[in-house]
């Protein structure tokens, strides 16, 4: 039994509530672990991929080098920007979509909380309690109703572009710096299995550790991980060695 005092917040339209038991959840990390297991996952990948491909056609340390510190600072870059650039799109959307929900209230008061009945009905409830449930939901907020159960959308879910941008570049020059080390500590004629193993362990271990960020089993997501960043080095490396190519 949960005897803590119920909890205050603010619903979406910014009114409090009270909640009489606060559990532990992991969703509203979707967000920012999100774009930081993109970035980390894209910053090995691609920047040992790029190494492993140089390496294979040409084996000569500066070449390899070179590609790996230009295909780290290109991919922060380009991580963090394409995750805003995405991310204000998606919240552009969704302001787009609350300020309709606004005027639509304003404009057409009793056709929006029918739709609220409707929803209610359709999720199983009978009607005369939807017709209950939305009447007060809509007396209380009527904004925060809609947007929540219409629209499937809360503070959890609301998209954040900086958030997303940082913790994708960041996460990328991180994990990007792995490989590119391994290049550079590795011995002459040694820089593709240094890289190829360095690579692996830092799969695992951001799979593992990402799971682990959203309390989700750490097995699969391992795998997951693994499979398709050996995948990508190995068809990378191919390439560079069947035509003799940087790619």
């Amino acid at each position: 039994m949960n005897n803590a005092p119920p909890q205050k917040g603010s619903g979406t339209s910014g009114l409090p509530y009270q909640s009489a038991h606060q559990e532990l959840h992991y969703i509203n990390r979707s967000g920012w672990l999100r774009a930081a297991v993109l970035g980390a996952n894209d910053g090995i990948v691609s920047v040992s991929s790029l190494v492993v491909g140089v390496a294979a056609a040409d084996p000569s340390p500066s070449s390899v080098l070179i590609a790996g510190f230009a295909g780290l600072a290109a991919g922060a870059m380009s991580m963090a920007a394409g995750e805003y650039v995405s991310v204000s799109s998606q919240s552009d959307i969704e302001q787009a979509d609350i300020a309709r929900e606004r005027q639509s209230i304003i404009d057409t008061p009793k056709a929006e909380e029918a739709e609220l009945v409707s929803i209610f009905e359709s999720r199983g409830l009978s009607s005369s309690t939807a017709a209950l449930v939305a009447r007060e939901l809509t007396q209380k907020d009527a904004l925060g109703a809609h947007v929540r159960e219409e629209l499937g959308l809360s503070e959890v879910h609301t998209a954040n572009p900086l958030q997303a941008a940082m913790a994708s570049g960041l996460t990328f020059c991180v994990a990007a710096a792995l490989p590119v080390t391994a290049a550079v500590l590795a011995p002459a004629g040694q820089i593709i299995p240094a890289v190829v193993v360095t690579t692996l362990i830092a799969l695992a271990g951001l799979g593992a550790l990402g799971a682990h960020a959203g309390a989700a089993p750490k097995l699969p997501a391992t795998l997951r991980v693994l499979f398709w960043g050996a995948a990508a080095m190995a068809i990378t490396a191919g390439v560079g060695h069947l035509f003799g190519v940087s790619v």
